[in-house]
């Protein structure tokens, strides 16, 4: 069962409201979460008391974004297990939630096999511990790979493009509000701005949840940047006038031979990116990486309701003619060989291959996430 709780307007300053937290008032432990869907109007918590809810909130995209997703998953097992519910049973079904987004899997694999090693050895109340523990060690690697991610993306934005005044294009949203940190491609972004480097940000409107226009500018003002909206089909004119340095995005599932699925028009960009020999660079942790997924065509593409297209925003009418069929995935794939460099929280892969992913995996610790 989810509560809302509705919180001022958000002033021009990086608001306090955390995205993601663990609670436990007197009637018992929730998942407390910054529902997305509502800003940049209004903050509203949506509190979350068991896994169906929480599922809910993932599918709606009240909280969304593959790290968070992954954060969001270990808790929920946590959740259930705090509360007594089976855990077999939340794990499978939130890991069912976002078929592409391939952290939320490894964040619920994370809790549910700390649970299960902990009830071994001890009880119910040790295995929930357990599980919560390492929901809470995820939240805090997350942030650990965002800063990090922030630096080499830095550094590697300062040699693709010597000199500063930084113009970069950015697609969906990849900021705070899908990391237990500052991000992922927009922590690179703001880390620019920070050194003084960054321009211009170029803001993809992102069709058709406008996670753009809603979120990444809501994040950009909030922080003071110097940023444009755009609608997507746009971004061609701007690379054609020789308006973009670089693009930045972040990404929901990489798979072994360097092919990244994240939010649909991402491919296009990479298109014209490759045309008009701009670097284009995804920002991702390793976590989001998925090795027992060979290529880019074995990846699961989500695919959304039509309504999404054929509806205005928030229920307030048809756009379409009644009947007309959408077409409506939620990501699509760009190939390795439009991708200039994928940037980790444990360094820049440049080329990319799959044998240097590979490599970089084994680096990292992370052999497979599967």
């Amino acid at each position: 069962m989810a509560d809302q709780d509705v919180h001022s307007p958000l002033a021009s300053k990086p608001p306090e409201l955390p995205v993601l937290r663990w609670d436990e008032p007197p009637e018992g432990p929730v998942l407390v979460l910054l529902d997305q869907t509502r800003l940049p109007a209004e903050e509203v918590e949506l509190v979350c008391t068991d896994v169906p809810a929480l599922v809910g909130a993932i599918q709606t995209l009240a909280v969304r974004g593959a790290p968070l997703l992954g954060i969001a998953g270990a808790y929920g097992v946590a959740l259930a297990a705090v509360r007594g519910y089976d855990v077999d049973e939340a794990a499978a079904l939130l890991a069912g939630a976002r078929p592409t987004a391939v952290n939320l899997g490894y964040g619920v694999r994370r809790a549910t096999d700390a649970y299960r090693r902990a009830l071994q050895g001890g009880g119910p109340e040790e295995a929930a511990g357990a599980a919560l523990a390492e929901a809470r060690a995820l939240h805090r690697e997350d942030a650990e790979a965002s800063a990090r991610m922030a630096v080499h993306g830095l550094g590697l934005l300062d040699e693709l493009v010597p000199g500063g005044g930084h113009r970069i294009l950015t697609h969906c949203n990849t900021g705070m509000l899908v990391s237990g940190g500052e991000g992922t491609a927009f922590a690179v972004a703001l880390a620019a701005h920070r050194a003084g480097s960054l321009r211009r940000l170029w803001v993809d409107e992102t069709r058709p949840l406008l996670q753009g226009a809603r979120l990444t500018a809501y994040e950009a003002a909030r922080n003071g940047m110097a940023y444009t909206l755009l609608t997507d089909n746009a971004a061609g004119s701007l690379f054609a006038a020789g308006e973009v340095d670089a693009v930045l995005i972040g990404a929901d599932r990489i798979a072994a031979d360097g092919s990244v699925a994240n939010k649909v028009g991402s491919y296009p960009l990479a298109v014209l990116a490759k045309y008009h020999h701009v670097p284009f660079v995804v920002v991702a942790p390793v976590t989001t990486v998925d090795l027992g997924t060979p290529d880019g065509a074995s990846i699961e593409v989500e695919q959304r309701p039509g309504q999404e297209i054929t509806d205005l925003m928030g229920g307030d009418g048809p756009v379409a003619p009644l009947g007309t069929q959408a077409y409506n995935p939620a990501f699509d794939v760009t190939p390795p060989e439009l991708v200039t460099a994928i940037v980790t929280e444990v360094g820049v892969l440049s080329p990319v291959t799959g044998a240097a992913l590979a490599e970089l995996c084994a680096r990292s610790g992370q052999v497979s996430i599967d």
